[in-house]
């Protein structure tokens, strides 16, 4: 069971509970399929050309984007995980299930990282979201045991701007309390319902427990592209 403050499930109609095993099942056999490094991106040029749509993953450095990517796709290493914040210097892609490109975008936030580092990805990961037609999109992830930072709350301004769907996506649920955890998720909702461009489902994961993953595959899986033929 979720904590009441979460939305965490696919939206379901009709035979809400046929529905939404039905998006799980989806969901599962989507992220069970092959899944690929395509490209890495250091700056705006190097951008691969688009192919599927896209699915971005945000957040400050160690919030367990990698993590999540891992869990998601059942894979150990698809997404290098480490605990030294801002290991992530580039985008990259993964192709999935020749439907979906999923892309761990660079943390931010990591004050410990060069001046001349932190502007750079800062006008990468600006330029991105800004200006990629296929982006369908971007989880913004958010340490459950922290809340929203100023610099995510900058984030959401941004996508806002953009007209970019986001998603907020708690993650490290297992390191905090189920109270604590409602609530938090009731303030989170409260606030991202001022964003126009916010998905109105909040998810609550955890990488190392499982929790709420098989339902954020389910909510990503909708954006995926057709079956590829054969």
């Amino acid at each position: 069971p979720h904590p009441a403050g979460l939305t965490p499930g696919p939206p379901v109609s009709g035979d809400g509970d046929a529905e939404a095993r039905a998006a799980l099942e989806r969901g599962r056999v989507l992220f069970a399929g092959r899944c690929d490094f395509a490209a890495g991106a250091a700056d705006l040029a190097g951008l691969p050309p688009p192919r599927f749509p896209e699915i971005a993953f945000a957040g400050r450095s160690n919030v367990g984007k990698s993590s999540l990517l891992n869990a998601l796709t059942g894979r150990n290493a698809l997404a290098r995980v480490s605990h030294t914040p801002g290991r992530t210097r580039q985008l990259n892609f993964f192709e999935l299930a020749g439907r979906l490109t999923l892309v761990d975008l660079p943390g931010y936030g990591y004050a410990r990282a060069s001046k001349g580092e932190i502007s750079r990805w800062t006008r990468l990961l600006r330029g991105y979201l800004r200006g990629r037609a296929p982006l369908a999109r971007t989880c913004l992830l958010i340490d459950a045991r922290f809340g929203l930072r100023e610099s995510d709350r900058a984030l959401a301004d941004l996508l806002d701007e953009a007209g970019v769907s986001f998603q907020g996506v708690l993650t490290k649920i297992d390191k905090t309390t189920p109270s604590a955890l409602a609530g938090l998720g009731a303030r989170l909702e409260a606030e991202l319902a001022g964003h126009p461009a916010a998905y109105p489902a909040l998810a609550a994961t955890s990488s190392r427990t499982g929790q709420g993953v098989a339902e954020l595959r389910a909510s990503l899986a909708a954006l995926a592209g057709p079956r590829p033929p054969g």
